[in-house]
């Protein structure tokens, strides 16, 4: 009895990295808008007043920019490999919210997790995360969620938020 081996040999083809993707970079104002991607949050639009780059495929990709006192801006992009397309962006200002407030304050081990307030994008935990900061909204009940970059450990609470008092969430 015969055993039959097959071999099969396929080309190897090698890019380098940058061959391969392209990169988007984000200079909006205000910086700290959030950066969705194809509807995935990937993060502020600038860390520590430097404009960030996003590593993504190549091809048209929706990007959305969310900030809770602006109007949000949805474009298309298109991605070219090896290359690096910028975003220039100015976010237009909604009106002001009147008093009275709550006050929430959020903590997570990913300091650029996304908080959703009933589904609806606030802005990440760093914040929202020191005695000094927290986020102003009116009396009432919500659903909080904070949402790490990567997916994992979802936290999603309930909490009835007073005025003139601080909550938080973590």
């Amino acid at each position: 009895m015969r055993t039959l081996t097959a071999v099969l040999f396929l080309p190897v083809v090698c890019f380098a990295a940058g061959d391969t993707m392209g990169s988007l970079k984000t200079d909006v104002i205000p910086g700290r808008a959030g950066v969705f991607v194809d509807g995935k949050y990937l993060g502020p639009a600038k860390n520590f007043k430097v404009a960030q780059t996003y590593t993504l495929t190549p091809g048209e990709h929706e990007v959305k920019l969310v900030d809770p006192r602006y109007m949000d801006i949805v474009k298309k992009v298109t991605i070219e490999a090896g290359k690096k397309t910028v975003m220039h962006e100015t976010m237009m200002a909604l009106p002001e919210a009147k008093p009275p407030f709550a006050l929430l304050r959020t903590e997570n081990p990913d300091h650029f997790a996304a908080v959703y307030i009933n589904d609806h994008f606030m802005g990440h935990v760093d914040e929202f995360s020191n005695g000094g900061q927290s986020l102003a909204i009116p009396p009432g009940t919500y659903e909080v969620k904070i949402v790490p970059r990567d997916g994992q450990n979802v936290v999603t609470k309930t909490v009835t938020l007073k005025a003139d008092e601080k909550t938080l969430v973590k």
